[in-house]
């Protein structure tokens, strides 16, 4: 049980080193990051899926660093495919024939908001005047979009090589009486005790990489795009197999696919780029600081940035207190706007709403931050994550986690109360879920 008054101390610590946050439109706001510019990798988190202060947050913070500090490209806890849409639109590229409509499946509202909107349509006017080569690009690191994946690579294909395209048919038809609802295929694989398509898949992205000499040299990022989404579907594949051998090989191998992915994408933009990562607490923070490392064996996004970019990574988390949030019930639910519950006593958040200050920034960084404030938030405490689901009747143990604040960032955002994201469009149709099955 923690000790009240090691919560009123830390509070209090919080309070003289907290750093108020000036409205989101005000440059003084952006500023406040340039003591993170210097990274090669920034990641932007949230606590929720569905709060509109850590959008608004973050695309203000990733608008500074594009425009001062030449940040190269933004990737997010999103599907490749959908993403690739938004990316032809901020740089002005053509869709081809395929692509799907961007983020019609659950949870619709984590991509598809009035916040996530003004921001690409920020990026878009911000890269109208530049040269192709200068444009920022938008990218997904996630791997759930098989179906779109598959429909990429035929489609790509068929327009650089149709008789690859009739094999790439061939070795993909594996996959078809899944594609619909591929936690099937995982519960299939186990039963068989082998992946039935494995062998199909892999070897299909051996090819496509095998021909890059051919393919690439007349539009290097549309064969980009194409080996992306042959190795999302390799991974997809080999990701509905392991959910069932348990929950940490899943996660793992979807973390790393995403770390693979800005790693890919870093190397093929050469030494100068520089990445802004959008996504959620639980992939952006050191897995390694917390029980999902230190008791499940699970890894995350922000734990391999770190140990790939050592001294040139930089994490940041956000956090609440109250107020509103878009979340569903359950799986494929309806949206809607919930209560979130104060925060716990005995939890991060009810230190930070202690210190009595609505907005602020927190620099954990050894050096940045006093030695007295680092040692009374690296001790462990409760920290809250919200996924696109929110049971608030069970919040202990849906939604904390242990954790030690102190390292497992390198600093925090507090939004003592936020509001709901406002979404643009209702759910689409049904689908496999963007985010199945963990939520986050």
């Amino acid at each position: 049980m923690v000790a009240e008054d090691d919560t009123r101390r830390a509070a209090q610590l919080v309070a003289g080193a907290a750093e108020p946050l000036p409205d989101f439109d005000d440059p003084a706001f952006g500023a406040l990051f340039d003591r993170f510019a210097d990274a090669r990798v920034v990641c932007l988190g949230e606590a929720s899926h569905g709060t509109s202060e850590f959008y608004r947050a973050r695309a203000a913070i990733t608008r500074h660093l594009i425009e001062r500090h030449g940040f190269t490209m933004v990737a997010v806890e999103a599907d490749w495919p959908d993403a690739a849409v938004i990316d032809r639109t901020v740089r002005a590229k053509p869709a081809p024939a395929e692509a799907p409509t961007p983020f019609t499946r659950f949870p619709a509202w984590m991509w598809r908001n009035a916040e996530f909107d003004g921001f690409v349509d920020w990026l878009t006017a911000h890269n109208a005047d530049r040269d192709a080569s200068a444009r920022v690009s938008f990218h997904g690191l996630d791997l759930y979009n098989m179906t779109a994946s598959v429909a990429a690579v035929i489609g790509y294909l068929e327009r650089v090589d149709p008789a690859a395209a009739a094999e790439a048919r061939r070795l993909y038809g594996c996959l078809k009486p899944w594609k619909e609802q591929p936690e099937r295929y995982g519960r299939m694989a186990l039963s068989e005790g082998h992946g039935r398509c494995e062998t199909a898949v892999v070897q299909l992205l051996r090819d496509l990489f095998a021909n890059e000499a051919a393919y690439a040299p007349g539009d290097p990022d549309s064969f980009l795009d194409a080996a992306q989404n042959a190795r999302l579907v390799a991974n997809a594949e080999a990701y509905y197999r392991a959910m069932y051998y348990g929950s940490a090989a899943s996660w793992n191998l979807r973390d790393e696919h995403m770390a693979d992915t800005l790693e890919l994408l870093l190397q093929r933009k050469g030494p100068d780029a520089k990445a802004v990562v959008w996504a959620h607490n639980s992939h952006v923070g050191d897995a390694r600081r917390t029980d999902m490392g230190q008791s499940r064996g699970e890894l995350n996004l922000g734990q391999l940035v770190r140990e790939r970019y050592d001294g040139a990574a930089c994490l940041i988390g956000f956090g609440t207190h109250a107020g509103t949030v878009a979340a569903a019930d359950d799986w494929d639910e309806p949206m809607r706007i919930m209560t979130v519950n104060p925060s716990r006593p005995d939890s991060f958040e009810r230190i930070l709403h202690d210190s009595g200050a609505p907005r602020f920034l927190l620099d954990l960084r050894e050096g940045a931050a006093s030695p007295e404030l680092r040692e009374a938030l690296a001790g462990e405490r409760l920290e809250r994550y919200i996924g696109v689901i929110y049971r608030p009747d069970t919040e202990r143990w849906s939604h904390y986690s242990e954790a030690s604040l102190a390292q497992e960032y390198d600093a925090f955002l507090w939004f003592d109360t936020t509001t709901a994201v406002q979404a643009t469009a209702a759910r689409g149709e049904a689908g496999q879920d963007e985010t199945w099955p963990t939520g986050l």
